[in-house]
């Protein structure tokens, strides 16, 4: 009940701040009201086209988000075991983590179709997180748990489930749920810089070109309202498949 309280004292405190910089301005072309706002993205909710734009974007960050963390999961189980893998990958990590999303964007309008770039960012900016995390919790396995286990004869398959995984979910679980909104807001970006079709970069686009800032505010409330309830959705698949705290 707290924790409610608290968090609606702090949205109506930003919602008013956002009320009285929107008085002060007196223009709603640059800052509209909340209320303006609020009744754009109530019309949204009304047009077909609305929800066609949210899968769309939806899928794309979501395919992305899978594919970087199955490539990082397999590339963290590589480096992680072969020093030799290590020397070869590690360089391409850095690198992906140290340029900026936007090249990475601009690099893929050169080689993909317009429709897999947002997938490709997205997958980009998780494959790193995932990658470093896992291989950490991989390397944090206890040595002398594993000697133990087989010495107590212990298949490797039960050496894997009963020790390895249970150190290595907690670690995944940690990237995974940081990787969600990075994959969200590398995946809008890239629809922002190459729009086509139905997707919210590419409503945000032309709101932006046609100066309709009420649009560009109602698009990115849902943005971030689509955000969050994705984190969440991440959070409780893992709390539910015991990748939380490391139950088998």
């Amino acid at each position: 009940m707290k924790k409610w309280l608290s968090n609606a004292v702090s949205a109506v405190f930003w919602i008013a701040l956002w009320e009285c910089v929107h008085l002060a301005v007196g223009e709603n072309i640059l800052v509209p009201s909340p209320l303006s706002v609020l009744e754009r993205l109530g019309g949204f909710c009304t047009e077909g086209s609305f929800w066609i734009s949210l899968f769309v974007s939806l899928f794309r960050v979501l395919s992305g988000l899978v594919l970087g963390t199955v490539l990082g999961a397999v590339l963290a189980v590589l480096t992680a075991k072969s020093n030799l893998f290590r020397s070869l990958f590690s360089p391409a990590l850095h690198v992906i983590k140290a340029t900026p999303v936007a090249s990475f964007i601009i690099l893929a309008i050169l080689w993909l179709s317009v429709e897999n770039v947002p997938v490709f960012t997205a997958m980009l900016i998780v494959l790193p997180t995932v990658w470093a995390n896992t291989e950490k919790g991989i390397l944090s396995v206890d040595k002398d748990l594993l000697q133990m286990g087989r010495a107590f004869r212990l298949s490797e398959k039960e050496i894997f489930f009963r020790i390895t995984l249970p150190t290595v979910k907690p670690f995944f679980a940690a990237a995974l749920n940081s990787a969600v909104g990075m994959a969200w807001k590398a995946g809008i970006a890239a629809e922002v810089i190459c729009p086509k079709g139905n997707s919210i970069g590419s409503a945000l686009h032309d709101s932006k070109i046609y100066f309709e800032t009420v649009d560009t505010f109602a698009w990115t409330a849902a943005v971030v309202i689509l955000s969050v309830l994705l984190e969440k959705a991440v959070l409780w698949l893992t709390a539910k498949g015991g990748l939380k705290n490391g139950r088998i």
